[in-house]
């Protein structure tokens, strides 16, 4: 059934945000101060390694070589631009807003901040991509199985650091992923390897900000650097 990876990937997600809730709650303040640190080394490293996969390739004379730079210099800066201009930081941190009153968490002043940073977190990068295409197209959950299993930890953890608002990153998911395999059928064909290759470097760039943002404090408006994955994706295309 097309979909259904991304209906797991969504229960998991609140899952692992429950068991966070529970879990945070018996940690004292220092504690979750230091499960916050821990959490945004392992979202750095999990940047750094996704893009140097991708950087970096194996050539014929057995040594490394460096490609897809200047893709990344202007995806990053083009849909810098674009972002801002758009305003995408914005419109996610409103939505948040919004959620936190819907859902009586007025009160809870990390809610938006915990919303925004674990909806990123879980919504950018390849396998989201990749496995709701396989999933509309071929029927093929494995990689959202995959995906679903990573963000349960990942939310988990963060949902103990950060407060409740990390829950609700399931519902960016559900209509993120439940959109791209909906259209799985039509923008199947312009994803080639090349693209992805692209797409995953610029995304891991991306978590890399997310996690730059969990240990330094909000430096990175990573939202507003969405439309850079849109120009990597073109960029491959015109290339």
């Amino acid at each position: 059934m097309p979909g259904f990876g991304t209906i797991i990937n969504v229960a998991f997600i609140v899952i692992g945000g429950l068991a966070g809730l529970l879990f945070g709650s018996r940690l004292g303040e220092r504690s979750r101060e230091t499960l916050l640190l821990a959490n945004a080394v392992a979202v750095l490293f999990i940047g750094i390694s996704g893009a140097l996969q991708q950087m970096y390739v194996l050539a014929d004379s057995g040594k490394l070589e460096t490609t897809g730079t200047m893709m990344m210099i202007a995806s990053l800066a083009v849909g810098a631009v674009i972002g801002e201009w758009i305003d995408l930081e914005g419109k996610i941190e409103r939505f948040g807003e919004w959620l936190k009153a819907k859902t009586g968490n007025s009160s809870d002043a990390g809610f938006v901040g915990a919303f925004v940073t674990a909806s990123l977190t879980v919504c950018i990068g390849a396998m989201a991509v990749v496995g709701s295409i396989e999933d509309g197209a071929a029927g093929d959950h494995s990689i959202l199985f995959a995906k679903a299993i990573l963000d349960l930890i990942i939310i988990m953890v963060m949902t103990a650091s950060l407060g409740k608002g990390c829950i609700f990153s399931a519902i960016p998911v559900g209509l993120l992923q439940g959109t791209v395999t909906m259209l799985a059928v039509l923008i199947r064909p312009y994803i080639t390897d090349h693209a992805m290759s692209y797409l995953s470097l610029v995304g891991s760039v991306l978590i890399f900000c997310v996690g730059v943002n969990l240990f330094w404090g909000k430096k990175i408006r990573v939202a507003n650097l969405l439309p850079s994955l849109v120009v990597a994706v073109a960029w491959a295309a015109w290339r």
